[in-house]
Formats: C-alpha cells, sequence, structure tokens
C-alpha cells in the first residue's frame, strides 16, 4: 500500500454508524459501530486493516528468511489471503492481496531450490551409499577378521545418519550391504571355529611335545640326544598355535626341558674342553720335538722315532674341535717327510734303475769314441768342416755322459 494514502481513504460511515469498504470490485459493508462519531467508527475497522496488513508483512519476512517450508507457506498464504477477502476492515485490501499475490513465485522458487538441494542431498546419499556397499562386499570377501568387524560396525552408524532413498533403490542397497555383513559374520565365525579346532589339535600336539621333551631332559647321550631335541622343535613349530594361554604353559615346560639338557651337556662339554686344551698343548709340544726329524738324515732313526712318536700321539687323548686339522696337519707333515726318505732310498738302491744309468753312460762313451774317430778320419783327408761338426758332436755327448755318470753314482749310495 501507498504510504501517503490513508486507510481510511478507502472506507466510508452512514449516518446510521454503518461502515463500508471499497475495493475492485465494488463497495460493501463491513460492520456497523452506533453510538460513536464516524471517525470513531472508521477508525474501529481500519485498526482491523492495520492489523491484516501486520499480518502480510510478518509473512512476508518470514517467507523471506527461508523460516517456512513452501507448503507451510502457501498453507499460511491462503488462510492470510481469505482473511483479507472478507475481511470487516477498511483499508487497500487489493493492495494486501496483490502483495499475497507476490509471494507465490518466491514460494515456487523455494520449492524448487529445496527439490534441487534434496536431490543433491538424495544423490551423495546414494553415492555414499553404493560406496558404503562396495567397501562392505569387500570386506565380506577378505580375510581381516578383527578390523573387519570394527569397520563394518563404523560403516553401520554412518548409513543410519544419511537420509533414505527412494524405497526401490534403498531397499536394494541396504540388501546388499546387509548380505555382505552376514556373509563376513558367517565367514569370520567359520574362520573362528576352524582355528579353534586347530589350536586343539596344536595343544594335543604340544603336550606331547613338552612330555617328551622332559623325558629327554636328564639324557647324557649328547649326540642322539641333541638330534631328538631339534625334531621335537621342528615338530612343535609344524604344530601351529594352541589357545595363548595354554600355548604359553606348553611352551615354558618344553623349553625348560630343554634347558635343563643342554645346560648339562655345556657343563659336561666345557669340562671337557679344559681337558681338551691340555691335550692339544700336549701334541703341540710332542710335534715340536717330532720336526726335529725333518729333513731326515738317517732313514731308520727317523722311522723309529715316528713310531715312538704316534704312540705318544695317541696315549695323550681328544683335543678340541677346532685343533684337530691343525694339529694333524703338522703330524702328516712329519709322516710325509719320512716318506720321501724311503722313496728317494729305494730309487738310490734301485738294481735295475742303476743298471739303466750305467748302460746309458756306457752307451755315451762308445758314441764319443765313434764321433771322435770320424773327426780324425776327416781331419787326415782334409775335410776340416766334417772334422769340426763331428768333434762338437762329441762335445755335446760328453756333457750327457757326465750327467749320466752322476745319475749312476746316485745309485751307489
Amino acid at each position: 500500500m501507498n504510504e501517503d494514502v490513508s486507510p481510511a481513504s478507502f472506507g466510508r460511515v452512514d449516518p446510521d454508524g454503518t461502515v463500508y469498504v471499497r475495493t475492485a470490485a465494488g463497495e460493501r459493508s463491513v460492520g456497523q459501530v452506533p453510538d460513536v462519531t464516524a471517525e470513531e467508527a472508521l477508525g474501529f475497522f481500519v485498526r482491523r486493516f492495520e492489523a491484516l496488513e501486520l499480518e502480510v508483512s510478518l509473512l512476508e519476512t518470514r517467507l523471506g528468511s527461508g523460516a517456512l517450508s513452501p507448503d507451510d507457506a502457501n498453507a499460511s498464504i491462503k488462510t492470510v489471503r481469505a482473511a483479507v477477502t472478507d475481511a470487516h476492515a477498511v483499508g487497500d485490501l487489493d493492495g494486501l492481496l496483490a502483495r499475497l499475490d507476490k509471494l507465490a513465485p518466491l514460494v515456487a522458487e523455494q520449492r524448487a531450490a529445496r527439490k534441487a538441494e534434496r536431490a543433491k542431498q538424495t544423490e551423495a546419499a546414494r553415492a555414499a551409499k553404493e560406496k558404503f556397499v562396495l567397501e562392505a562386499e569387500k570386506l565380506a570377501a577378505g580375510t581381516d577378521w578383527r578390523g573387519g568387524v570394527n569397520r563394518f560396525r563404523a560403516l553401520l552408524d554412518q548409513w543410519k545418519a544419511l537420509p533414505r532413498l527412494d524405497r526401490t533403490t534403498d531397499d536394494e542397497l541396504w540388501h546388499r550391504f546387509s548380505s555382505a555383513r552376514t556373509t563376513y559374520t558367517r565367514r569370520r565365525k567359520a574362520q573362528f571355529a576352524q582355528q579353534a579346532e586347530q589350536r586343539e589339535s596344536a595343544r594335543e600336539v604340544k603336550e606331547r611335545l613338552a612330555a617328551a621333551a622332559e623325558e629327554l631332559a636328564n639324557s647324557t647321550d649328547w649326540g642322539p640326544t641333541t638330534g631328538a631335541y631339534r625334531d621335537l622343535m621342528t615338530q612343535w613349530k609344524a604344530a601351529g598355535p594352541a589357545p595363548r594361554g595354554i600355548d604359553e604353559a606348553l611352551w615354558k615346560r618344553f623349553r625348560g626341558a630343554q634347558d635343563t639338557f643342554f645346560a648339562a651337556k655345556q657343563a659336561v662339554f666345557e669340562e671337557q674342553d679344559t681337558e681338551f686344551k691340555a691335550n692339544a698343548e700336549a701334541k703341540e709340544a710332542l710335534l715340536a720335538e717330532g720336526e726335529q726329524i725333518l729333513p731326515v738324515r738317517d732313514l731308520d732313526q727317523a722311522k723309529a722315532a715316528y713310531r715312538d712318536l704316534l704312540e705318544r700321539w695317541t696315549a695323550i687323548g681328544k683335543v678340541p674341535r677346532d685343533a684337530i686339522r691343525p694339529l694333524e696337519n703338522r703330524l702328516h707333515a712329519i709322516e710325509n717327510g719320512i716318506k720321501q726318505a724311503e722313496e728317494d732310498r729305494w730309487k738310490r738302491t734301485n738294481p735295475e734303475a742303476r743298471a739303466r744309468a750305467e748302460d746309458t753312460a756306457a752307451k755315451l762313451e762308445a758314441q764319443i769314441q765313434a764321433l771322435e774317430d770320424k773327426a780324425t778320419r776327416a781331419e787326415a783327408r782334409g775335410d776340416i768342416k766334417a772334422a769340426r761338426d763331428a768333434a762338437n758332436s762329441a762335445s755335446t755327448y760328453r756333457q750327457w755322459l757326465e750327467q749320466a755318470r752322476k745319475a749312476a753314482s746316485d745309485f751307489s749310495g
């Protein structure tokens, strides 16, 4: 309404106190206020109009702020329109109706905006639920039996917080999600049941192994028992875990028996090591004495000394494992020196070899004599070149003869 136009200008008062309002549809009576002045009668109905105008203004404000839903806004507009249309009031009622008409497009715009927002929220909820379904199906096919439970619980809480979709889509997605959760739960229970069965079987095996280990704890048959414990440990590892508390108790039994045996074995071996070290020192002293035989000068004396050394060597006893090879290498070196001396003496006293050496020397002497005769004859006939060649050949043969005579003399020793 134009603020310059008074609401009273839209009405009049008859002398009998009847008040009229003028609208685009014409003039109509809105009531009668007898026994008062015309201004008072008209003012009474103007105040009613001002109340309606305030109601329209409040509706405009609430609708503009988004405080009303489109449906509530339409209902309010309808109610206020009915009140204005048949109002017993004086003022620009047509103006109020025009203002109410202007609210309809705003309501439609807000309805469209809300619809778009709901569609956006629905699409986001659909995408989120589809994502949850895919993750749930992946979890259902996996083997994360501990983390999967917590994740399914979190997914379910998030699912409940989302708005519902259309019934068909929402039911379909929920069916997939619920089926995945059921599948996971069944597989998890089956897995835990199988694990429980395996752990019970492992308990029986480990109880038997612990008992076997305890039976061997006081054995002094060190080598075979050590191998037996090695086999028991292999079986223990292959058995798998027993129930947690029982597994730890059985391991303490098994390990305790094993520790008892190996502690006793170590004590015995430490005592042996002390003895073996003394033996090693004795054998080192014996070797130092035996190494004086080399190089062999008197074979018979060397062999007698070596036999005596072997007897004393055997009497000394065992040495530490890491000392065995170095000591035996030195002993073999003495033995090899004596064997080499024996071979050398055999070569020197071998009749066949000596005869071959002497025969070679004789043949060389005959060849030298023949070459010297040849040189003499060549020189007598004046053949200087032939004489020189024969003399050179004879010289070479003399060198070979010296070597042959030396070899023959070696066999005389």
